[in-house]
C-alpha cells in the first residue's frame, strides 16, 4: 500500500467507499393542490378507503401550508426521504407550518382512521416517515432553532436538522448532545434517545430535553415537561413517535469550546484484532471527556481498515495523555487527531450517508466487551459491510433505568451493521450480507436501538420494565394506535 496515497484518505472517504452518494434535489416552494375526484387511501387496518374531494379541500383551506397530491409538481420532492430504499407514494402530503396545521392534519387522519406517517428530517432508516396511500405529515418547514444564551436553552422546531442545532448554538459557546450525521432530523433522533459524540459527558439528547410541544392523537396541542403532562414527557424520552407529533424541542445547553481534540486513527485490517482487544479493556476506564469508538470500513482504494473516531471534550493536554496508549497500538497509517473545529467531526460522515443512497442496517447493544465478540467481529468481516457504533457509558449510564423510557442505560456501546449501495438490483445481496454479519454477532448483543433497526416489529422485550408504563400512556393518548409507524408500542 502506498502510504502517501493512503494518508490522503479521511474518515469520510473511507466510509464513502461503502456508501455511494446521490445529491438530493432541492424542494421547490409548493402550492396547494385540490383533488378533482375522491382519491384512494388506506386505513390503519389496511383496508382501502375513499378520501372525499370536499374533505381534502377543507383540509387544504384549514392549513397555512400546502396539501399536495400525486401530480403536483412538488409532490415527488416532498415525498423523497433520505434512504432511497423507500420509494412510497402517500395519498396526501400535508406540509405543516404551525402547531395548528399539525392539529388539523392529525384530526383529519384520526376521523378517517387514515394511515399516518410523520416526517421530521426524513432520516428514518427503516422508512417510517413515509407510507403508501396514507397521510404524510411533513414538518420540514418547521426547522427554526432559537437560542436563549441567558437560560442556556435551545428551542428547535420538529423539522430542524442536527446541523441547524449545532450551527445555532456553537457561535454562542454552547452545545448539547447531537448525532453524528448533521442532516439527521432532531425529531426522530431525540424521541429515540439521541446518541452523539458528547453523550459520555452530557448524557443522551433526551437527558438534555427540558420540555416539548406536541400534538396528540386527539388533535390537542400540549406542552410537556417535568411539570406539565409529566407522563407524556417521560414517554417521549425514548419511546419514539408513539405518542404524538412533536413540533418543538427545548434543550439544555452547556458551555463548550468548539475547538476540540478530535479526529481519526486508522490501521490496516490486519491490526483489527490487536486494536479491538486493547479497546475492549481500555474503553472500560475512559473518562467522561473521551469519546472513542472503533469502526470497520473499506477505503476508496478497496482496502479494509479499522478506524478509531475520537473526540475529547476537555483539556487537550489531558486528552493527549489519555489517548496515548491507543495511538501506540501497532502502526497507524493515518492519525489526524488534533485540535479542530467540532463541526469537522460533526459533518465528517455527511457525504458518506448522502441522500438517495439505498441502505440497510441492523444494530445491537453491547453491555460488556468480550473476547467472543472480538472474535465474531473479525471472523464475520465482510468488505461490503460497514461497522459503525455509538459509544455510551459515562453520563449515559448514570441515569436511572426507568428515569426515562430509554431502556439501554447499561450498554457500553451500540454496534451498527450497515451497508449502502445505489443499484436496486443489489438489494437482495446487500441486505443478505448485512443480516449475515449481524447474525454472527447477535448472540453477543442485547436489545436494539429503535431509530435504526429495520426489521423489529414488536418492542415489548426491547423496552423491558418500561414497556408496561409506555403501553398505559399509549392507551390513554393514542388508544387507536394512529401513530404506529415506529417501533410500535401497543396501547393498553
Amino acid at each position: 500500500m502506498d502510504r502517501r496515497k493512503f494518508c490522503k484518505t479521511t474518515l469520510a472517504a473511507s466510509v464513502a467507499a461503502s456508501f455511494p452518494v446521490l445529491t438530493a434535489c432541492g424542494d421547490k416552494v409548493p402550492v396547494a393542490t385540490e383533488a378533482n375526484t375522491s382519491i384512494k387511501g388506506i386505513s390503519l387496518d389496511g383496508a382501502e378507503i375513499e378520501l372525499e374531494r370536499a374533505a381534502i379541500k377543507e383540509l387544504g383551506d384549514a392549513l397555512t401550508g400546502p396539501v399536495m397530491l400525486s401530480g403536483h409538481p412538488d409532490y415527488d420532492g416532498a415525498r423523497r426521504i433520505w434512504n432511497g430504499m423507500h420509494d412510497k407514494r402517500p395519498a396526501l402530503i400535508a406540509r405543516c407550518l404551525s402547531n395548528e396545521d399539525v392539529a388539523h392534519a392529525v384530526t383529519f387522519a384520526k376521523e378517517r382512521s387514515l394511515l399516518t406517517a410523520v416526517r421530521g428530517g426524513g432520516h428514518s432508516w427503516p422508512g417510517k416517515s413515509i407510507c403508501d396511500d396514507g397521510l404524510m405529515i411533513d414538518l420540514s418547514q418547521m426547522a427554526n432553532v432559537e437560542v436563549d444564551t441567558d437560560m442556556k436553552r435551545a428551542f428547535a422546531g420538529g423539522g430542524a436538522l442536527l446541523g441547524n442545532l449545532d450551527n445555532a448554538t456553537l457561535p454562542h459557546g454552547l452545545v448539547t448532545t447531537a448525532g453524528v450525521v448533521s442532516h439527521t432530523g432532531v425529531g426522530g433522533f431525540t424521541l429515540g434517545g439521541g446518541f452523539g459524540r458528547l453523550n459520555r459527558k452530557y448524557g443522551l439528547t433526551i437527558d438534555n430535553l427540558l420540555a416539548a410541544e406536541m400534538i396528540t392523537a386527539d388533535g390537542q396541542i400540549r406542552r410537556v415537561s417535568a411539570d406539565e403532562n409529566p407522563d407524556l414527557f417521560w414517554a417521549i424520552r425514548g419511546g419514539g413517535g408513539n405518542f404524538g407529533v412533536v413540533t418543538q424541542f427545548d434543550y439544555q445547553l452547556h458551555p463548550f469550546d468548539r475547538n476540540v481534540l478530535s479526529g481519526t486513527i486508522v490501521w490496516p485490517i490486519s491490526a483489527a484484532r490487536d486494536v479491538l482487544e486493547f479497546y475492549a479493556e481500555w474503553s472500560a476506564r475512559l473518562s467522561d471527556e473521551l469519546y472513542a469508538g472503533p469502526m470497520l470500513a473499506t477505503t476508496p482504494d478497496g482496502d479494509r481498515v479499522i478506524i478509531m473516531e475520537v473526540v475529547y471534550n476537555g483539556d487537550p493536554v489531558a486528552g493527549e495523555k489519555e489517548l496515548a496508549p491507543m495511538r501506540n497500538i501497532g502502526t497507524p497509517i493515518v492519525d489526524d487527531v488534533a485540535m479542530k473545529n467540532y463541526t469537522v467531526m460533526q459533518t465528517s460522515e455527511d457525504v458518506a450517508f448522502g441522500h438517495g443512497i439505498r441502505s440497510y442496517a441492523k444494530n445491537g447493544m453491547v453491555r460488556e466487551w468480550s473476547q467472543a465478540l472480538v472474535d465474531a467481529l473479525i471472523d464475520a468481516d465482510d468488505p461490503r459491510v460497514f461497522i459503525a457504533n455509538h459509544v455510551m457509558g459515562g453520563a449515559v449510564k448514570r441515569v436511572g433505568e426507568l428515569d426515562t423510557a430509554f431502556p439501554h442505560r447499561n450498554a457500553e456501546i451500540m454496534l451498527v451493521v450497515v451497508s449502502g449501495w445505489m443499484d436496486p438490483q443489489q438489494d437482495a445481496d446487500m441486505i443478505a450480507a448485512t443480516r449475515a454479519y449481524h447474525k454472527a454477532i447477535e448472540p453477543l448483543l442485547g436489545g436494539y436501538y429503535s431509530n435504526i433497526d429495520f426489521d423489529q416489529s414488536e418492542s415489548v422485550g426491547n423496552y423491558g420494565p418500561a414497556y408496561e408504563r409506555l403501553s398505559s400512556i399509549k392507551g390513554e393518548y393514542d388508544p387507536d394506535n394512529l401513530f404506529r409507524l415506529n417501533s410500535n408500542i401497543a396501547p393498553a
